[in-house]
């Protein structure tokens, strides 16, 4: 797991030494991703720079050590990631003299091999990476299947630059800052930057499972990169093509067996590491099935990882407990106290270079940094709700959709209107075993006056009234939908494509890397996606609960008492703060007369909103974060 860099820059009349500099800026920037060793490859030919920090995993020796040249010296490579499957691959390529064991080499032997194209659909794992042809002149960026790994590409000037983390940018002279408001919009929104958007204009995330190919001659500068984005992948098409060889005979017993000794098959692959490995234990069905799948591969008392509050209902460390001593794992909990979590905040802009304000950052960052005392890699369990119904909005909120849809217009409005009208913290009192159950309630009454099941989806992730706190009125997303499923299924495909790289994986990304910790996630492995959309619908969703296989599978390891209850998630209780330790610094951030001379932002909607907030006439925490990250960000970087 590294940190990469670099850029291309045919109009630069800088001097080698004074580019190598600049390298060398871009790659400190992002020291924390590879603490391990640093270096920088320039083109003697062309004004090409790669750079790369190392986070050493496999193959320790300096036979892993990048930028790497391949074995003919054609290709030159600066790459982030693990190939799970390398050496299947490298038995594919046949004899050959390896210098090491690394999976950078596997990977430049397969590209001059079998070329870049035939070799993308052979990767299994999580990467990013910049690929220098000196051969064609060409340079290719490409990004993993689901998002794992960042990637930005854009403009500083006339050079194209790019890195893992928008702080290399930053790091070069030529670049300049200027927000992209349809980006902020959607951040607003969503709490994150949606791929190819990024926060700044002429920069461009590179959205999963796609490639970017750039000549040294027709490189074109400050033109709109995004268009020369292409996709090697598509998750839209693969569920469609899986859910159409659906077998028709097959029984769930059957179903569940070939699941349990696929996912063990993924998980035992990802424990492959030159470098200690442990685990994330929340105590949840997807953690908990990642663990005891990890405990039957390994001879050992796996390392299991978990942090738990005293505050009542943020708490799940002492079911996570229960779970490691019924698995026999080595259990490591650290309780730690609000101020704990308070603490990081003021990092949050740093850790995340780009608007970012899923309040679940803060708990994954202390769990990573807790893991990190003794593993330089943890296993985490990403995906599984994404991808078999694990989230309200897929079981309950289809369900409420479905019902609303079939009432008049005035009806459903005057509903919201004394839905809402109760206080979130009433709602609270009336189902107090349900976490978080108030605002739940809110956010489901505003699906009542939306017309489309898109409008849906996006209410029920992100916080669409902030679409007033803007200066202006921006466009939000435009996300395809597939013919033929059910809004569940619907859902599921859009978190894949959207919430999952989005918010998710940069969360897990940034956080486990500001410690320099390695996460990684067997769930989402190309063919556990393939195999779960040749699932039945009722082996997801059954009976008002979701993630059947993935119950069904744990409870082979684990009894049920031990895991099954209401899905409370990694969440912070920010409302409180708000209105306590954090007011002070929210007030400074939110001070109106800066916003209005920003132009960005509309202060007097949010002043409205931290307003009723303080007052206790709601609880407007979701939307006031999203506001609050941004501007912190903004205050920290522009």
């Amino acid at each position: 797991m590294c940190g990469i860099t670099g850029f291309l820059a045919p109009h630069d009349t800088r001097s080698r030494s004074e580019m190598h500099v600049i390298g060398k800026a871009m790659t400190k920037a992002i020291i924390h991703r590879g603490p391990d060793s640093s270096d920088i490859w320039q083109d003697p030919e062309t004004p090409l720079l790669l750079g790369h920090r190392r986070l050493s995993i496999l193959d320790l020796s300096q036979e892993g050590a990048q930028p790497m040249t391949s074995e003919t010296g054609r290709y030159v490579i600066a790459y982030n990631g693990e190939i799970y499957n390398h050496f299947d691959i490298r038995r594919e390529i046949g004899d050959q003299q390896w210098r090491g064991r690394s999976d950078t080499e596997t990977l430049l032997a397969a590209v001059e091999k079998w070329g870049l194209n035939r070799t993308l659909p052979k990767l299994n794992g999580m990467f990013a990476f910049a690929l220098w042809d000196k051969k064609q002149r060409q340079l290719h960026l490409v990004r993993d299947r689901f998002g794992k790994k960042p990637l930005y590409v854009g403009w500083a000037g006339d050079t194209l630059v790019f890195g893992s983390e928008l702080k290399t940018f930053q790091a070069h002279p030529d670049f300049k800052k200027t927000i992209n408001r349809s980006a902020l919009d959607g951040m607003l929104r969503h709490g994150f930057c949606n791929a190819p958007q990024s926060i700044f204009e002429g920069v461009w995330a590179l959205p999963p499972a796609h490639r970017v190919s750039f000549e040294c001659s027709a490189l074109n500068p400050r033109s709109d990169l995004s268009k020369a984005m292409v996709a090697y992948w598509d998750a839209s098409e693969t569920a469609d093509v899986a859910r159409a060889a659906m077998p028709s005979n097959a029984s769930p017993d059957d179903i569940e067996e070939q699941f349990d000794t696929l996912l063990g098959t993924c998980v035992s692959d990802r424990m492959l590491s030159d470098v200690p490995l442990g685990a994330f234990l929340s105590g949840g069905i997807d953690s908990s099935t990642i663990v005891a799948l990890m405990q039957k591969h390994s001879r050992n008392a796996v390392k299991t990882y978990t942090i738990g509050f005293h505050e009542s209902g943020f708490d799940e460390a002492s079911y996570a407990k229960k779970v490691a001593a019924h698995l026999g794992t080595d259990h490591h909990e650290l309780y730690l106290s609000a101020k704990d979590a308070l603490d990081v905040i003021p990092s949050l802009p740093d850790m995340y270079d780009e608007p970012f304000a899923d309040i679940s950052a803060i708990p994954t960052y202390l769990v990573s940094r807790f893991a990190r005392e003794s593993v330089t890699v943890a296993l985490s369990g990403d995906g599984g709700d994404e991808m078999l119904g694990g989230y309200a909005r897929h079981v309950q909120g289809a369900k409420l959709w479905d019902a609303m849809n079939k009432m008049p217009p005035t009806m459903r409005k005057a509903i919201a209107g004394g839905v809402t009208a109760i206080n979130p913290r009433i709602w609270d009192k009336l189902n107090p075993k349900h976490p978080q159950f108030g605002s739940r309630v809110h956010k489901a009454a505003g699906m009542l006056n939306l017309e489309t099941r898109q409008a849906v989806y996006e209410n029920l992730i992100g916080a669409p009234q902030n679409a007033d706190f803007l200066a202006e009125h921006y466009n939000g997303n435009t996300l395809r939908e597939l013919q033929d499923v059910s809004f569940p299924e619907q859902m599921m495909v859009w978190d894949t494509l959207f919430y999952l790289p989005g918010d998710i994986l940069t969360k897990l990304d940034r956080a486990s890397m500001a410690v320099s910790l390695e996460a990684r996630s067997p769930l989402l492995d190309k063919r556990i996606f393939e195999f779960v959309w040749r699932v039945p619908h009722r082996m997801k969703i059954k009976d008002g609960k979701g993630k059947m296989l993935l119950r069904n599978t744990l409870k082979r390891y684990v009894p049920d008492h031990l895991f099954e209850r209401p899905k409370q998630g990694f969440t912070m209780p920010v409302g409180e703060w708000l209105r306590g330790d954090l007011k002070e610094w929210a007030e400074d951030l939110l001070d109106e007369k800066a916003m209005h001379e920003d132009g960005l932002l509309n202060a007097a909607a949010i002043r409205k909103i931290w307003n009723s907030h303080q007052k206790g006439q709601g609880n407007h925490a979701q939307s006031l974060w999203h506001v609050l990250m941004f501007q912190a960000w903004h205050k920290r970087w522009m």
